[in-house]
């Protein structure tokens, strides 16, 4: 017999499907994007095994505003990763990298690092913040790559500031080891960090960007840095099942996102720091305070349970979605989510907003 739990998440995923009108990601038919694809791609022809069509097309384009010689198109951001500190391990005959505890390295891919490539893997902090250059002098030794996760998405999509960048990027540079930017939200964090793409990538020997995340792509990563680095990560990219015969859905739906949603940046995280501000008038908390991206945490003084059960009523009552499920918080009768601000979130006032969210917190 079915849960209460297991209704609530029938309700939602039906309500869902019959919204109309949605805060942070819409619901798009399939038939439709692909449609939307068809009609976005540019390119006659296609690529052929990483050659040619839309995939040269978007990784030129990503290497000019990274401001890096080369770059190469993955499947996905995990596969572009291994690449790259497989290569840095190798090239410095040492397999031990720099990592934050929290970093999505080591959180949510299965061990990869360590069971696939045998890379030893060294914590600099676990705490909930960027690291900082005395934690990496406190690691010994010989080191083939230090990574930072720019934002850092599990504590709250947390971000250094500019000069404590600067600073961590000339402490690795004068250690001798490749700083490498998992930059899966690379795009979001400009307008924090107030430089542009190419001027927060110079301080990094590699970087990795997304495309299904603030882009709003299907999926697809590229990894750019000098020229010899990226050709021997094409290698790593075969050898791991990558190098498909032909990623064009993909390439199509990250060239788009580069002319439609990357110009938005700023006006996000504007916005997300306005309906921050006012969700704590309403009652909530957000983590980091104000955020440091078009992302946030938003923290509820009513328990996972109730929230689910209010917005799935609201969602039915309204045909509007406003948030994800609500998860248990550490601090008890309180629970918590993730608050995405996009594209479609600029069709909402704040007001619209703050008033929807007042609505769980009573109803």
């Amino acid at each position: 017999m079915a849960t209460s739990a297991d209704d609530l998440r029938d309700r939602r995923k039906s309500a869902s499907e019959n919204c109309d009108r949605w805060l942070s990601h819409a619901f798009v038919p399939a038939p439709e994007r692909l449609r939307r694809l068809a009609e976005a791609a540019t390119e006659e022809k296609y690529d052929s095994y990483g050659h040619g069509g839309d995939i040269e097309a978007v990784e030129q384009e990503v290497a000019d505003l990274l401001g890096k010689p080369a770059a190469v198109f993955m499947p996905s951001g995990i596969m572009a990763q291994q690449s790259i500190l497989r290569v840095y391990a190798d090239r410095a005959g040492t397999k031990r990298v720099a990592v934050h505890g929290q970093s999505h390295l080591l959180v949510h891919e299965l061990n990869a690092l360590e069971e696939v490539h045998q890379l030893r893997i060294e914590r600099l902090t676990s705490d909930p913040r960027q690291p900082r250059p005395d934690e990496l002098a406190a690691i010994p030794g010989k080191l083939a790559a230090v990574t930072l996760e720019l934002p850092l998405r599990d504590p709250g999509f947390l971000l250094p500031t500019w000069d404590e960048l600067v600073v961590f990027a000339a402490a690795c540079a004068d250690r001798g080891v490749p700083l490498h930017l998992d930059g899966a939200r690379l795009w979001e964090s400009t307008p924090y960090l107030g430089h542009s793409l190419a001027e927060i990538s110079a301080l990094a020997t590699s970087v990795y960007v997304s495309f299904y995340k603030g882009l709003g792509g299907l999926a697809g990563a590229v990894l750019a840095g000098p020229e010899d680095l990226i050709a021997e990560a094409r290698r790593w990219q075969r050898r791991l099942g990558g190098n498909l015969y032909t990623m064009l859905p993909y390439a199509v739906a990250a060239r788009e996102g580069l002319r439609t949603a990357l110009p938005l940046m700023g006006e996000l995280y504007e916005r997300a720091v306005e309906v921050a501000t006012a969700l704590q008038g309403e009652g909530y908390r957000v983590v980091p305070d104000p955020p440091h991206t078009n992302s946030f945490q938003v923290y509820a003084p009513r328990d996972a349970a109730a929230m689910d059960a209010a917005a799935v009523d609201r969602m039915e009552r309204t045909r509007e979605s406003i948030c994800a499920g609500w998860q248990p918080a550490a601090v008890p009768g309180w629970s918590w989510l993730e608050l995405v601000i996009t594209p479609n979130t600029l069709q909402w006032s704040v007001a619209e907003i703050t008033k929807a969210y007042g609505e769980l917190l009573r109803g």
